[in-house]
């Protein structure tokens, strides 16, 4: 590929929507790309991670992307130095997170392979017994958060703490607790990754051995000897369905006619079998309503324990069902039987050998597997949750001493910004005076809140700069779906069969009318039946995946949760589209070709 002619543009070159000029501005130094970089930034290979973060970021959100990314680079370079991987490198454009892999150089990778042997070794002879103290860590850490509580300065110092001689004020709480959500975010993202990239190296480990034993198998042939897993992350979505049998089956469905909340709840308290049934879902609630609408890496995300409408939706939706005899629950069963079928094909075909080391893998794979997924719920769904509901609180108390204008105010601020707003609020209130932030944020934020909207008003780019003639990185391709072949796509050159080329991500072919949805707040207009066409799905959108005929996303590879979740469901599914949500409107008629990786637009 010719290094004059880039196939995408600079970061550089890349102008701002209109009404967003000075973006810049709101977001940390160290995410921005720096003109007096400019000959190293344009040397590396960037794409939009728009699979995690789809849209931009409020300033205060970045603190997700943060951590995160330093999380993943640490366990790759400093805690378990993966023979070929490093971190990920991140910069922010309009708004939009882009990712560039950052490799080993060829001459260190062999000695960094006995240290990751070590390291990960021990891991994975000790999986259960770390598995058990990763939870106990990761449960103390929301039961940490969940104590914290931002309170109103009083008018006075309660004379106890001056009788008592302890010489401090409420303020310094205030200080305290704030830095402590800080570093328990933090410290929730360092166990994010504890155990995360082991999960996926066994299973590339894995898929690599089968590749050398078998160069022509399928990518899902591989896939489905790990699949049927019985993942913590399905829970949530398993708890509604059985609220819904238990509904059908104390004849109380009438009762989930009203399309309010609290009035189903009342009206079931009153009811014969109701205090039965309510009892099941306040067992529910906790801990499995901690779960998120979206993926948990936004101030705007909703949780379903703060907005029980969005249950109760999934749930009455699941009782028309039940009346109408659908079978709701995961085909578990079924797929582990044909799990054990082609496990068994291929095992048959090889030598005695290669047996040996075929189960030693295999086996791995599936016990460490299910971590990819089941960290979801307790991180980002449970953990985040809890840290976004304080974050909330703490912005509103400062709403009310006259900071911003409305509830959501302080997520227009960088994190270290909201720490020099804490200190106004205290030095006004120690000294007697008023607050200086009164008449400089509120339309500060006015102003940022304009440029996010605009930000949001343009799709990204998709990549910047030239990418490498050919994509070897596996975790790139494993969870990004990105290849040589996708990045082709997001530069315009088009297939010659008229199809929509993606990964293969779930086997099947369905035909069906699409429905293209960009917010988890669409979800209700999904019909049973219809094609998911979707830029990225989230881990909460699981209870649609039982009436869907089948799923299409922009980005993801064979290891994103829509094709993890879709072989789960026996759903065909084509990830890593680049850019089917923006060809295929709501009501074509497509056909989802999972075996091949095709989206066909029939008419």
């Amino acid at each position: 590929m010719d290094a004059q002619t880039p196939l995408f543009p600079s970061a550089y070159d890349v102008k701002a929507p209109a009404g967003a000029e000075g973006w810049e501005s709101i977001y940390p130094y160290y995410v921005l790309f720096r003109p007096e970089k400019r000959a190293e930034e344009d040397g590396k290979f960037w794409f939009c991670n728009s699979q995690h973060w789809p849209t931009p970021f409020r300033p205060f959100d970045t603190i997700m992307v943060d951590f995160a990314t330093k999380g993943l680079g640490q366990y790759n370079t400093r805690h378990l130095l993966v023979p070929p991987a490093n971190g990920v490198d991140y910069r922010i454009l309009n708004g939009y997170v882009y990712f560039s892999p950052i490799g080993v150089a060829p001459e260190d990778i062999e000695a960094r392979i006995p240290q990751f042997l070590d390291r990960a070794g021990h891991y994975y002879m000790n999986w259960d017994s770390l598995l058990a103290n990763w939870k106990t860590k990761v449960m103390a850490t929301i039961g940490e958060l969940d104590a914290i509580e931002f309170e109103e300065l009083p008018e006075v110092v309660d004379v106890d703490w001056v009788k008592e001689g302890k010489g401090l004020d409420n303020t310094y709480d205030l200080f305290n607790r704030y830095d402590d959500a800080i570093r328990l975010c933090y410290k929730i993202w360092q166990y994010h990754f504890e155990f995360l990239n082991l999960g996926y190296a066994a299973y590339l480990d894995f898929f690599g051995f089968m590749k050398g034993e078998f160069p022509q198998i399928p990518d899902q042939a591989i896939a489905k000897m790990v699949q049927g897993v019985d993942s913590e992350l399905f829970r949530p979505d398993d708890e509604l369905k059985k609220l819904a049998k238990l509904a059908v089956e104390k004849g109380l469905s009438p009762v989930f006619e009203s399309d309010h909340v609290d009035v189903i709840l009342a009206d079931l308290a009153t009811k014969p079998g109701g205090k039965e049934w309510l009892a099941a879902w306040d067992e529910a609630k906790d801990p499995w309503f901690n779960f998120t609408s979206g993926n948990g890496f936004y101030s705007t995300d909703k949780y379903w324990i703060d907005h029980l409408d969005i249950p109760m939706t999934y749930l009455k939706d699941y009782i028309k069902r039940v009346e109408a005899g659908d079978e709701i629950m995961r085909p578990t069963e079924r797929l582990l039987a044909e799990r054990d079928r082609i496990t068994a094909e291929y095992r048959e075909m090889m030598d005695e050998e290669a047996q040996a080391v075929f189960d030693q893998k295999l086996g791995l794979s599936r016990t460490v597997f299910p971590y990819v997924e089941d960290h979801n719920f307790y991180i980002e769904h449970w953990a985040l949750g809890v840290f976004w509901r304080k974050m909330r609180q703490l912005s509103k108390l400062l709403m009310d001493q006259g900071l911003w204008e409305t509830e959501d105010g302080m997520f227009f601020l960088s994190r270290n910004e909201v720490r020099d707003v804490l200190w106004d609020y205290s030095a006004a209130w120690a000294i007697g005076t008023t607050l200086q932030g009164t008449t400089h944020w509120p339309e500060e934020i006015r102003r940022r809140r304009a440029i996010v909207e605009a930000l949001a008003s343009e799709s990204p780019q998709p990549a910047l700069n030239n990418p490498p003639e050919v994509i070897t990185e596996p975790f790139t391709i494993m969870l990004w779906g990105i290849t040589s072949d996708s990045i082709k796509r997001w530069a315009g050159e088009g297939s010659t069969d008229g199809a929509l080329h993606g990964m293969a991500g779930s086997p099947g072919v369905v035909e069906g009318v699409a429905r293209v949805l960009r917010s988890p707040d669409q979800l209700g207009e999904l019909k049973k039946g219809e094609i998911l066409v979707t830029p990225v799905t989230a881990p909460s959108w699981a209870p649609v995946f039982g009436k869907i005929g089948a799923a299409v996303t922009d980005i993801g590879g064979m290891m994103s949760h829509a094709a993890i979740v879709c072989r789960e469901y026996g759903l065909p599914a084509v990830t890593g589209t680049g850019n089917a949500s923006s060809k295929i409107k709501t009501g074509m008629r497509v056909r989802v070709d999972g075996n091949a990786g095709t989206v066909t637009i029939l008419e």
